[in-house]
């Protein structure tokens, strides 16, 4: 491991605004701020929207920054890439910013029924081979009930088209209340000023997929916490590009 990392590494232990627990911790007994967030971290009782693969953090922090009435967490394993934003948050002194590094895949374990408002994906890894690690799967969204209010919001902001039009025919197949779709983000118009707002916060990677002109798509929906959910039965075609550092597996053509 390079200097710089662990550099790195040792300012996000030293950060109070970072909350490291890989799973080992949680083996060894609940979380301990799981249903004490806003008492024990943000000290206030407003809405809690988390980041789910917060990368750099800039979502989290700019979003943040747009909204000093709501808390915001960024989640991601990456220790080294999450040091950017959690730099920025606490040179910023922004006490409505955390930054929790731990796996996804054990998100429920973090957060108690109810606690969470709002949760977004940017730019998440469209796992085209593997749906239970699909942060739009009917997996997740599972995971996202037990500690998402009833009807919270759900964001997708994404340039896979794969990741897109799966997550669209999940919302359809399980009549998840859809409230914004488009597949040409910066070219659609009539969004009000405060999604426009919100929507145009880029990150680092989302601006080098514009500039190799790709469409940046959203979409938004509320997940209700009754009923089952089903994965939807369709072949969808893989994209045909490479994400940043994300390599084309296989020779197949289409994905489910």
């Amino acid at each position: 491991m390079s200097k710089g990392k662990l550099a790195k590494f040792a300012d996000m232990e030293k950060n109070p605004l970072v909350v490291e627990c890989p799973f080992a911790v949680l083996q060894q007994g609940e979380f301990s701020l799981k249903g004490r967030w806003h008492q024990d971290f943000f000290h206030n009782d407003n809405p809690i929207v988390l980041e789910l693969g917060c990368g750099r953090g800039e979502y989290t922090v700019g979003l943040a920054g747009l909204y000093p009435e709501k808390n915001f967490i960024g989640i991601d394993i990456k220790g080294a890439r999450m040091w950017t934003g959690a730099q920025e948050a606490l040179r910023r002194q922004m006490p409505n910013v955390g930054f929790l590094r731990t796996q996804i895949e054990f998100i429920q374990h973090f957060f108690a029924p109810g606690e969470v408002s709002e949760i977004w994906c940017t730019f998440s890894d469209p796992q085209m081979k593997n749906p239970r690690k699909r942060l739009t799967s009917t997996y997740f969204m599972n995971r996202y009930r037990k500690f998402l209010k009833d009807g919270g919001l759900v964001h997708l902001k994404t340039d896979s088209n794969f990741l897109f039009t799966y997550t669209t025919y999940m919302v359809e197949r399980n009549k998840l209340p859809l409230l914004v779709r488009t597949e040409d983000l910066y070219h659609t118009d009539g969004f009000d000023e405060q999604t426009n707002t919100i929507l145009n916060i880029q990150t680092y990677y989302e601006s080098m997929w514009i500039e190799r002109g790709l469409n940046i798509k959203y979409m938004k929906f509320e997940l209700p916490r009754e009923g089952a959910l089903e994965e939807p039965d369709i072949e969808i075609p893989l994209d045909d590009y490479r994400s940043y550092r994300r390599d084309k597996r296989s020779g197949l053509e289409t994905s489910k």
